[in-house]
């Protein structure tokens, strides 16, 4: 392997666990649930990814192939580090019924849909009425 992709291959670990360092010390330094989930959700991942990434050029480099296992694995990753965030801070936000009141307005008649119920069936227009929508 060349000088360059082992640079390359170094660089892409140093920032990958440069991150997984900081997702870390965010997961104990930070006060409350919902600040310390940006902690795994955004540095850890970028942490992974690097790691993922220098996988990759590793194996490219040797082998002169790209491995489909590291990127199958980062794909994973970016779709349910995301999800599980949001499953955790919802979760939170039902047990914790008092941070209700430091939630933003939403601008529309009805509230947060993790709160409120959907609004209900909406009167049909003129338009709707015309196209015979109202059956």
């Amino acid at each position: 392997m060349t000088f360059v992709l082992e640079l390359l291959v170094s660089l892409l670990i140093v920032a990958g666990g440069s991150f997984l360092l900081i997702g870390s010390i965010g997961m104990v330094k930070l006060p409350d649930l919902l600040t310390r989930l940006h902690a795994p959700t955004k540095a850890t991942t970028l942490g992974v990814g690097g790691a993922l990434a220098a996988s990759m050029v590793f194996f490219a480099g040797l082998e002169g192939t790209l491995s489909i296992h590291e990127v199958l694995i980062t794909a994973f990753l970016f779709m349910t580090a995301p999800l599980s965030a949001h499953f955790i801070a919802k979760a939170h936000l039902h047990e914790h019924t008092e941070l209700r009141d430091g939630l933003p307005p939403t601008g529309r008649p009805y509230g947060w849909s993790t709160f409120d119920a959907a609004p209900g069936p909406s009167e049909p227009d003129d338009e709707d009425e015309r196209r015979g929508a109202h059956d």
